[in-house]
């Protein structure tokens, strides 16, 4: 048997038991594919992380991140999570008030800004490694009505009608008028499956402009049962994908966008995500996503030897 330190913390919040739960490993080396998705399934939150050494010469980190089902090959929550707890336990030096470090992930390399006062980190923001790539290709509206259990007439149709973005994950987003709707959802996962099962993008992130918090821009949900995720209480990879759906919509022509997103508010896991986009000549040229986190617990995981393990 050989023990693993690992770290829970709650991402895009600023007080515990909001947020997204995410557990870290951070000296994760010796472990193999299959005991990372066993040990990501045991802790069964939406993402686990494994912290490697960097194979490049520029990277800080490598992470490998799980679901309790699959391994992903970027994913925001876990990012800016991660980044926070490397520095809060001294793994990454914040020896200024603002630092960049690169994670290699799947994706590519992912540059991270961590803030930090007195050596503590207090914001932690990704820049996307890749720019969205936009798909209209979606099914119809009675169909993604049926999914969310809502009349066709409650999802949009006009700018902000079903669309696919990635930009390392895709996701189909689907525009609604107020958050009373964005509450009523009933996912069918029969009908998903019937639908979107086998789609390449499956993942399905519901909006609306219609925030409860001051200083909030819009209001969202989003369901990934192709990872082993019903509903998500804070998902960083669609909010980047997000920034691309909502600046190609925005006649700004040259400049930065911003957008402060609710999720997780009908969970019970209240969570802030903030979005910014920069357009040069009417183009996208980087997305940026950020937040808070905190920490929540800490200890080791016994792992048994691969030789035992198979």
């Amino acid at each position: 048997m050989k023990k693993y330190q690992f770290y829970t913390a709650d991402v895009f919040t600023d007080r515990i038991f909001g947020g997204n739960p995410l557990a870290v490993l951070p000296h994760a080396t010796g472990l193999k594919t299959q005991q990372m998705q066993q040990i990501a399934a045991e802790f069964n939150y939406s993402e686990t992380v494994f912290v490697l050494p960097p194979q490049t010469p520029g990277g800080t980190r490598q992470l490998r991140i799980f679901t309790p089902t699959t391994e992903l090959p970027f994913a925001g929550h876990p990012t800016v999570g991660t980044a926070y707890i490397l520095g809060l336990i001294g793994e990454i030096l914040l020896n200024e008030p603002e630092i960049i470090v690169i994670f290699e992930e799947g994706v590519g390399p992912v540059p991270v800004t961590i803030r930090s006062q007195q050596g503590k980190p207090l914001y932690t923001e990704l820049t996307a490694a890749k720019l969205p790539e936009f798909s209209d290709e979606t099914p119809s509206i009675r169909e993604l009505a049926s999914i969310l259990g809502l009349d066709p007439q409650d999802l949009r149709k006009d700018d902000y009608s079903p669309q696919i973005v990635s930009c390392g994950l895709p996701f189909l987003f689907i525009g609604l008028d107020n958050r009373q709707t964005l509450r009523r959802i009933q996912f069918n996962r029969d009908r998903w499956q019937q639908i979107l099962g086998n789609n390449w993008a499956n993942c399905i992130y519901v909006f609306c402009f219609d925030p409860e918090r001051p200083g909030s821009h819009l209001r969202s949900r989003m369901f990934a049962p192709s990872m082993g995720i019903m509903e998500d209480p804070a998902t960083g990879s669609a909010a980047t994908a997000l920034g691309g759906y909502l600046a190609r919509r925005d006649s700004l022509n040259d400049g930065k966008l911003h957008w402060r997103v609710e999720q997780g508010f009908e969970m019970g896991r209240p969570s802030i995500l903030e979005i910014t986009t920069q357009k040069q000549a009417g183009n996208i040229t980087e997305i940026r996503v950020g937040g808070q986190s905190v920490l929540v617990s800490e200890g080791s995981i016994q792992i048994p030897d691969s030789s035992h393990n198979n």
